[in-house]
């Protein structure tokens, strides 16, 4: 019986060895590609280059791949989702998944990588395009981990997909993939996997929890009409600027006021539009609204209010009746909240807590922020689980610390994962966890 055990120890200790030198022979190469990739962003709905280098990648794993999967709401865009499949006998399929677009912003990290690039926006407008969000190390992680599981073959069965996901920013991507069969035409996944770079936790660290872990999101526009005319003459116009003031402050007491404690939620105004000139008072006011919360009732008691404050503000400025506001939200750009499968994410922080060891291992808490990864597993039919990893350098982290600092958020200009930690650990972390439910060969 010891014998036998010893035997079975040295097995699992001879697979770890194999794993961790895969990873470090693959990792300057993942670190020349994350570079590359953080260099050469694109926004939301154009991310043909990034999807070209993925696809090329996955091809010369030796997996069958499929580009340009996905089907948007609005037809006249190209959707560039990559679909990689590698079948090894029978047995568990598994859906690894990561996100490709970057963002509108301009970089101020002062890397020899940092991105110097603009694009024009679907509104025709040019902007500064950076990887503020991480999605350059999700998908250099996605293309590490095809690479090693592809020659790790001996040691698990089934079937793996790997997707890269456009348009997660605007939160149209996964429904994309959905839309154009994306189980029907390559399987339907038992287990689904996701990962982020976490902003403020060093790298080499791991952060998982069973549960809510991501919040659903709604974005709303609101339009506050009135009647415009000459700054001079203010009593003669019904002022959307001064109604716009006065619903932005009427927004506060929605959470504050009328949404019970125990309930997380928040309403966030992100942008106010209105007006051409100092003394011209305009006929309306654009605002673009954000809504996070976990629960569907409370999603729909804050959207009604956001419509009753608008309402009630027109209402008390007597504005006419065919200049009522208007309120719409985008129904293209929801995504629903993330909930970890409670037996998948116990047994992979198992998992971790043996190859990182447990004060590597924190638990990741619910954050307001959203992720349409949540659509993969159509409501929990399939067991899914969004982890995270540090993605701090380690000597700033501790800095920070030390002088009670805030570190750049995922989105700032200044957001910059220290690269070879932070990939070593995804990994580790994805490849790991992928081995332990694909199995091992008999």
């Amino acid at each position: 019986m010891n014998s036998v055990l010893l035997w079975l120890l040295c097995v699992v200790s001879l697979s770890a060895q194999t794993l961790e030198s895969l990873i470090e022979r693959q990792l300057g190469d993942v670190v020349a590609l994350y570079k590359e990739l953080h260099a050469n962003p694109e926004l939301s709905y154009y991310e043909a280059e990034t999807s070209r280098r993925v696809a090329d990648a996955l091809r010369a794993a030796g997996f069958a791949v499929t580009e340009r999967v996905g089907k948007y709401a609005d037809s006249t865009l190209e959707c560039y989702g990559v679909v990689g499949v590698l079948r090894n006998g029978s047995g568990p399929t598994l859906l690894i998944r990561a996100d490709m677009d970057a963002l509108p912003v301009e970089e101020q990290t002062a890397l020899p990588y940092a991105s110097r690039r603009t694009a024009r926006s679907e509104r025709g407008e040019m902007v500064p395009v950076m990887h503020a969000c991480g999605h350059d190390i999700h998908v250099a992680m996605l293309i590490g981990t095809a690479r090693v599981l592809a020659q790790l073959r001996s040691q698990w069965r089934g079937t793996l997909l790997v997707v890269a996901q456009p348009a997660e920013e605007r939160g149209a991507g996964a429904r994309a993939l959905l839309a154009d069969s994306l189980y029907e035409r390559f399987g339907r996944p038992d287990f689904i996997l996701g990962l982020h770079t976490d902003a403020e936790h060093p790298a080499g660290t791991v952060g998982i929890a069973a549960g809510p872990i991501t919040a659903s999101v709604d974005m709303v526009d609101v339009t506050i009409r009135g009647v415009g005319g000459h700054g001079a003459y203010p009593h003669t116009t019904k002022d959307p600027i001064v109604m716009a003031a006065e619903f932005v402050m009427a927004l506060q007491t929605i959470v504050s006021r009328e949404i019970p404690p125990r309930q997380p939620a928040v309403v966030t105004i992100g942008s106010i539009c209105g007006g051409t000139k100092h003394n011209i008072i305009p006929d309306e006011v654009q605002l673009q609204l954000t809504v996070r919360t976990y629960d569907d009732s409370i999603r729909d008691q804050i959207i009604s209010a956001i419509g009753a404050k608008a309402y009630g503000v027109a209402r008390a400025a007597a504005v006419p009746l065919d200049r009522m506001p208007i309120v719409h939200v985008r129904p293209e750009e929801h995504t629903p909240p993330q909930h970890n499968d409670t037996a998948l994410s116990d047994r992979l922080e198992r998992l971790f807590v043996r190859v990182f060891g447990a004060a590597n291992v924190y638990r990741s808490e619910p954050t307001m922020g959203g992720e349409d990864f949540a659509y993969y597993r159509l409501g929990g039919q399939i067991p899914s689980c969004f982890f995270r990893v540090g993605a701090v350098n380690q000597a700033q982290f501790k800095q920070a610390r030390a002088r009670g600092e805030q570190l750049p958020s995922l989105h700032s200009s200044r957001f910059a994962p220290d690269p070879e930690p932070t990939l070593r650990t995804a990994l580790r972390a994805m490849c790991a966890a992928a081995l332990e439910l694909l199995g091992q060969r008999k």
